[in-house]
């Protein structure tokens, strides 16, 4: 997960654009697709491989950020006569339009992951196929990977299957909206119940000792004709949503282990050192963290919507760091292979128009329900995905670190010289004139140094901005 989101709109954007290509640049990142890698894209999007089952009268929906055309996933929800539920879950069947070993296939892999700046993205596949044909578009009928979960009464998962079908959402739904419709009792019964089912999944994730991080969006937004920093906290509905992909996430991996070859989201158990540190960063924020109460549970509590919760979620993300990929097959599973925050066996699978590994995990399961061998070229594949993966992720993790530290420095530039007020939420035990302070306004969470004597862990202090330059991505400030 990367440690901070990021949204730049329209007028923000000019001041930050050198910067941004001089990152993609150094970075190496390729912004244009081969031609052959287009051609077969093209081609592929006018002839994709169709499945023989028709979904098409589930009514679907989507539900992502308003301005998103690279929809993954559709859902359907309903009751069961007996009092549970059903999740119907279509996601986009990226193998429908990418032959194995095909440019459009070697492109994916170098590529690994879609790759987001504040001005855009650098997308995994052509947009032809994950804006276009392959994306879950409303009133378009698409190739699927569709996922049919029961739940008991309580949220329970209690029967999984998955095939291909022909699948076709009905509405392109957004947070905002859906939180609305969902609060003023006018949405119908498959998005109403969205919230029902996402609050029994939390309850359930809270007592098998899960967590997931509700972490706030830091957006530019304009403000007396210039512009600043500020933290958009995520709604409930974001939460829900994502509860749905946890699911599916999960019942793939209990496929896969069942079936005795897989690749696993894994992630260790945070070491003492770091949940000591964040213990700080709560006391310095003044978030309440009683030593009887464990981690998830004070996470739970947070409210996104405070800015100082915002920044100590921001730091929670520290605890994430180790995640990665497993792989196994002919029956060894892997020892542990739970994923720390899902507190559960848990595999990625529900993105596959953004992210490389799902398409593979997707095609394991569907061979794991059938009853079949998984296909050659996913297990010839398999050893290799968790290293690419791997790189792809630190691709990514850079461009959002370094795009956020080059957006934070272009909107203070011309603010060097000024005096803030913040709040120490970090200190260096070898170098204690040295930390982390996060700024209340703007929404800034940066490096101090300069004193001369130990910085005053957990407390509020001026701070005086020392140098804010774009070109090297630096914010530093000083006591003042």
């Amino acid at each position: 997960m990367p440690r901070r989101h990021i949204h730049v709109t329209g007028a923000a954007e000019a001041p930050l654009r050198a910067a941004l290509r001089a990152l993609r640049t150094e970075l190496a990142i390729p912004e244009d697709f081969p031609p052959a890698v287009l051609a077969e894209a093209e081609a592929a999007a006018k002839a994709p491989r169709l499945p023989a089952h028709d979904a098409t009268d589930l009514p679907f929906f989507t539900v992502d950020p308003p301005t998103s055309t690279d929809l993954d996933q559709a859902m359907h929800l309903a009751r069961r006569s007996d009092g549970g539920y059903r999740v119907h879950y279509a996601i986009a069947d990226v193998a429908a339009f990418v032959t194995p070993g095909s440019a459009l296939d070697a492109e994916a892999h170098r590529r690994v992951l879609t790759l987001y700046f504040p001005d855009g993205k650098v997308p995994l596949h052509p947009t032809v196929l994950s804006e276009g044909a392959a994306s879950l578009l409303p009133g378009e009928p698409r190739p699927a990977l569709l996922w049919r979960i029961d739940l008991d009464a309580e949220g329970r998962r209690v029967a999984t299957d998955v095939r291909r079908a022909l699948v076709r959402s009905r509405a392109k739904l957004d947070y905002a909206g859906v939180q609305r419709q969902i609060d003023t009792g006018t949405a119908e019964e498959p998005v109403a119940l969205l919230r029902e089912i996402g609050r029994l999944r939390g309850t359930l994730e809270a007592e098998r000792g899960g967590i997931s991080l509700n972490v706030p969006e830091q957006e530019i937004v304009e403000q007396d004709h210039t512009y600043s920093l500020a933290y958009r906290a995520p709604l409930p509905a974001d939460g829900w949503n994502a509860q749905i992909s946890l699911l599916t996430g999960m019942a793939a991996a209990d496929l896969m282990t069942a079936a005795g070859t897989g690749i696993l989201r894994t992630l260790p158990t945070a070491p003492d050192g770091a949940v000591a540190r964040l213990r700080r960063s709560a006391e310095a924020l003044g978030v309440d963290w009683p030593h009887h109460v464990s981690y998830a549970d004070v996470v739970r509590a947070a409210d996104p919507a405070n800015p100082r919760h915002a920044a100590f979620l921001q730091e929670c993300t520290t605890l994430l760091r180790g995640a990665g990929y497993t792989v196994f097959t002919d029956g060894h599973i892997p020892s542990p292979a739970v994923h720390a925050a899902v507190a559960d066996e848990y595999t990625h699978c529900t993105a596959p128009l953004r992210r490389l590994v799902d398409r593979y995990a997707g095609e394991l399961c569907v061979a794991a329900v059938a009853g079949d061998e998984p296909p050659e070229w996913v297990r010839a594949a398999l050893r290799a995905l968790p290293d690419e993966m791997a790189d792809g992720s630190r691709r990514a993790n850079t461009v959002e670190r370094e795009s956020v530290d080059i957006v934070e420095a272009a909107l203070l530039r011309e603010r060097v010289g000024e005096v803030f007020d913040a709040y120490v939420i970090d200190v260096k035990e070898r170098e204690p004139a040295v930390g982390t302070v996060h700024l209340d306004e703007p929404a800034v969470v940066a490096r101090i140094a300069g004193g001369d004597s130990r910085l005053p862990l957990g407390e509020w202090l001026r701070v005086r901005l020392a140098e804010a330059d774009p070109g090297t991505a630096k914010v530093l400030f000083a006591p003042a």
